[in-house]
């Protein structure tokens, strides 16, 4: 599979790891960094090391779970930098899942006002979504991904065997993406997932999945207009997994959390933006076979609200929404009410 080509850099997909090693032989960078948290220290840093062979590197190690993507960490990350005397031509290599990419891009692209950074995502979620598009971000106050900048990578490094170290929840919540692509842009790849478990996704579609949000990325870079399609699911399902990240004793994963916007958000796109009740439907029946049911309570519905309203996708106070048109299209800048977004919410609690 040849490579992807994005915004002024490359995401390598076969022989990936030895494509890393060449392009830092060729830079010539005067320190490398390596992000890791304690699981890809373990699982992946080996495979990487024996890629890089003889290129010497700084260990950078964070705590992994996103409620340690926070600007703690952060600071944490950049007294490293500095305590290994990392410059302007220094590069970090962020190796790790969602929180990694996200947060690493943050601390390389603020440090001495930028560094350079390639991302070697790990996981499922972060292969197809998280590591691709120049998005870098950390949380705050529980909002997910409110502070952050638009800076691209150098590289992206795909290396699938890397999912092999995961476990199936954490297969399932990546698997949440992949299925958002097909619904937003391309129905044939959602008919593609009928009938497959997360841990039988094959290199083509991981592909696919891929390109769809490279595509979307080239003609939006700044999330002025069709980006905002890729929020399908996201202001409902970023709402509860913010809530539950702050009150569940096992707190759910991003791809969990998003599956529940999927639901209520393909409620209101039903409601507000012409999906037909049959695909409705599939898509409820999609998600309620692949992901566990969720226990929401309309004592909560406030808070999860709130939380909404401190989405960065708002505009003057309203609630802003990407809903389906159909399997396969979406639409942007949609603004539902409150009294709709809790119809949306009740919507799952009477159909999971």
């Amino acid at each position: 599979m040849k490579p992807i080509e994005s915004i002024n850099y490359s995401v390598f997909f076969e022989n990936s790891l030895q494509e890393l090693s060449a392009f830092l032989t060729q830079k010539k960078y005067s320190k490398v960094f390596v992000l890791v948290d304690s699981n890809t220290e373990i699982q992946c840093l080996p495979t990487l090391q024996k890629a890089l062979g003889s290129i010497e590197f700084d260990l950078i190690e964070v705590t992994p779970g996103e409620e340690n993507k926070n600007i703690d960490f952060c600071i944490g990350i950049w007294r490293m930098l500095l305590d290994f005397g990392a410059d302007r031509n220094s590069i970090i290599i962020n190796l790790g899942g969602g929180v990694i990419t996200d947060m690493g891009g943050f601390a390389a692209s603020t440090f001495k006002r930028g560094i350079d950074f390639v991302q070697v995502p790990t996981t499922l979620l972060s292969q197809v979504d998280a590591s691709v598009g120049g998005k870098t971000g950390i949380d705050m106050e529980n909002v997910k991904n409110i502070i952050g900048t638009f800076t691209q990578p150098k590289a992206v490094y795909i290396h699938t065997p890397f999912l092999k170290t995961l476990s199936d929840r954490e297969l399932r919540s990546g698997y949440a993406e992949v299925i958002k692509h097909g619904l937003i842009y391309d129905v044939s790849l959602f008919k593609k997932l009928k009938g497959i478990v997360p841990k039988d996704l094959n290199d083509e579609i991981i592909y696919r999945s891929i390109e769809i949000k490279n595509e979307v990325v080239i003609n939006d870079p700044f999330e002025k207009g069709l980006r905002k399609i890729l929020n399908y699911g996201h202001t409902i399902g970023h709402a509860v997994e913010s809530y539950s990240l702050k009150h569940d004793k096992v707190p759910l994963l991003h791809g969990e959390a998003i599956a529940i916007g999927f639901i209520c958000e393909a409620y209101l796109s039903q409601k507000r933006n012409g999906l037909k009740e049959e695909e409705l439907s599939v898509i409820v029946d999609t998600i309620r076979t692949t992901y566990p049911a969720y226990k929401l309570n309309k004592s909560n519905y406030p808070d999860l609200i709130d939380i909404m309203k401190n989405d960065k996708k708002n505009n003057a106070g309203q609630i802003s929404f990407s809903l389906l048109s159909q399997i396969g299209k979406c639409s942007y800048d949609i603004y539902c009410t409150e009294e709709e977004i809790v119809e949306s919410l009740d919507y799952y609690t009477t159909c999971i």
